[in-house]
């Protein structure tokens, strides 16, 4: 079964970047979409963004329209999320997971969560 491993979080101020990376070891993720969520405390998982496996689409939440960037590199097996002009808003735990190839669908395939990675956006 594939297990998700998140990182790159961390506390960065206003204003700051961070580039966070979605990995699965021993699973190839070769012909999936994957899409980024992220839960705020007392919140539920909301959607980030998602890529197509061919990196011919891509889909971001309106709130992350412009600032957040969703790559991949099949090769290393990676998901990442470059995210610029961090806001207080973005403070939470950020997810990846396989979506829908459908993108617009913005739904999560899996159950299996990985731990996530903290981002906390702070001055």
């Amino acid at each position: 079964q594939v297990q998700f491993v998140e990182s790159g979080g961390g506390l960065v101020h206003p204003g700051g970047s961070l580039r966070l990376s979605c990995a699965a070891p021993g699973f190839t993720l070769d012909g999936y979409a994957i899409g980024w969520f992220r839960q705020a405390p007392g919140k539920g998982r909301e959607f980030v963004a998602s890529i197509s496996w061919r990196v011919t689409d891509t889909v971001y939440a309106d709130s992350v329209k412009g600032r957040f960037t969703i790559s991949r590199d099949n090769a290393k097996n990676t998901v990442y999320l470059q995210m610029n002009s961090l806001e207080p808003e973005d403070t939470a735990v950020y997810y990846c997971n396989m979506v829908n190839p459908t993108l617009r669908i913005r739904r999560p395939l899996f159950d299996d969560w990985g731990q996530g990675t903290q981002v906390t956006v702070s001055s």
